[in-house]
């Protein structure tokens, strides 16, 4: 066990979670006042590949000893991390962050249900889903349909990356995982950011692309992945619901993005079909975390 890991342990790992949310949903919105200069694609990647270079320099990964096969989840995870990233920040851009987050949170809602093996427990996805109504309000004609669309595929890319990061955690040892999973979501994000930022990138730039890379990826993913070590998928995804009533506040405070009582309403919607269904969902403690992947069967 390494010295990161026993210091942590000290720590009550719902609060590393909780701590990881906050800073993931300060992250976001600070992320939208680079859109205007580099595009939403490029600060994906910035802020990925400076998140990358931090990892590096942190963990400094160590190849020997290592199976092969033990790299293809790292290799999954970062091209995960890097769809969802892109995504969530495209959904930022069209729809206020406590919106985009409910929407988001819909994807490890669903596995959680399905998880539960229950036709009692579909009341969860249906109360999360009036939520999100509530927080879109469709009948006074405003709902951006494509930023809808780019919520629901970073909720997707959300819940596998939690699946992903319980079995990277497991396998490698520290932020080991981390450090081969970023640099691989910074090249596969290259892709769509190069384009939009080449050309536009100065020093205040990259400065604040390190500094949002601390807030996100860095401090989050460190923690949930420590976090995870020692939750099973039930209580963290139980945590993890109040991250939309998070993403309201914070972006009530960054963004001025002040919602109104029926969107409140939703976000309280959407807090409690999360915390239903992942205790509906709860499984034994004992319980190891399991995630195959190709050749590792």
């Amino acid at each position: 066990m390494t010295g990161a890991r026993r210091g942590t342990d000290l720590v009550p790992a719902w609060s590393l979670a909780v701590i990881a949310m906050i800073t993931v949903q300060i992250g976001a919105a600070l992320s939208t006042y680079m859109f205007e200069s580099v595009g939403v694609g490029g600060t994906a990647w910035l802020r990925l590949t400076a998140g990358g270079l931090i990892f590096l320099a942190i963990a400094r990964p160590r190849f020997k000893g290592t199976s092969p096969r033990d790299y293809v989840a790292p290799l999954l995870l970062g091209i995960v991390t890097a769809l969802m990233t892109i995504a969530f920040l495209y959904a930022l851009e069209l729809i206020p962050l406590g919106t985009t987050v409910a929407i988001e949170f819909l994807g490890p809602l669903s596995v959680a249900v399905a998880r539960s093996g229950s036709r009692r427990n579909l009341i969860w996805p249906v109360l999360a889903l009036a939520g999100v109504l509530c927080l879109t309000q469709p009948w006074k004609g405003e709902i951006n349909l494509l930023g809808v669309f780019y919520a629901a595929l970073a909720g997707t890319g959300w819940a596998l990356y939690i699946l992903m990061t319980q079995h990277v955690g497991d396998t490698f040892d520290g932020l080991q995982g981390l450090a081969l999973s970023i640099p691989v979501a910074a090249v596969v994000s290259a892709f769509f950011g190069v384009p939009q930022a080449w050309g536009n990138i100065t020093v205040s730039i990259v400065v604040a692309s390190v500094a949002l890379a601390v807030l996100m990826p860095v401090i989050p993913f460190s923690l949930e992945l420590l976090a995870l070590r020692r939750l099973t998928a039930a209580s963290f995804g139980t945590l993890m619901a109040l991250e939309p009533a998070i993403a309201t506040a914070v972006g009530g405070v960054v963004l001025k993005q002040v919602p109104s009582y029926v969107q409140v309403a939703g976000v309280a919607l959407v807090v409690v079909a999360g915390i239903g269904a992942e205790r509906a969902g709860h499984r034994d403690a004992n319980e190891q975390p399991h995630f195959e992947v190709p050749g590792t069967a």
